[in-house]
């Protein structure tokens, strides 16, 4: 029976939860990016700009998206592309191995956060890496496969 204990696990996940695994994929394709040079911009959320943190802009809609804006991407060589494209699912599975390894020697209690945390993250692993186009554009699985097979993307969700 889904109770209200129940309701208020899910207000969790979907507000606190998902936008924090939302905030280390998109991390991690920042990280990917000024690896290669680039200046890069983190969007959390959708709608108006709520608050600009440094490089990262969280939007009123804070838990519904998340992308990254490059100023000036340097993507000279095919490995380049391919790294900042799997940038972000790269992030998400080194926080699960670090966050299950924390798990495994005590440091932290398990808990629905961390369980949580993990499941959402496996999810943005599987569903970033799966080579489609969603909405228009690749995945970045699919955008690190074109670059391997064809030397580019025809769409770059990148600029």
């Amino acid at each position: 029976m889904f109770g209200l204990a129940d309701v208020i696990k899910f207000l969790f996940s979907f507000l606190l939860v998902a936008p924090l695994v939302t905030f280390t994929h998109e991390l991690g394709h920042m990280l990917a990016g000024r690896l290669t040079g680039s200046k890069v911009d983190i969007h959390i959320g959708a709608g108006n700009l709520l608050v600009k943190l440094g490089p990262c802009k969280i939007r009123k809609v804070y838990f519904w998206d998340g992308w990254c804006e490059y100023k000036n991407l340097n993507c000279d060589k095919k490995w380049r592309q391919v790294v900042v494209y799997l940038g972000g699912a790269s992030l998400n599975v080194i926080s699960i191995l670090l966050v299950n390894t924390l798990m495994l020697f005590d440091v932290f209690e398990p808990d629905i956060f961390f369980y949580q945390f993990m499941y959402f993250s496996f999810y943005f692993v599987f569903f970033s890496i799966i080579p489609i186009e969603h909405n228009g554009l690749p995945t970045d699985g699919k955008a690190a496969l074109d670059v391997i097979r064809f030397g580019k993307t025809d769409k770059n969700p990148y600029g």
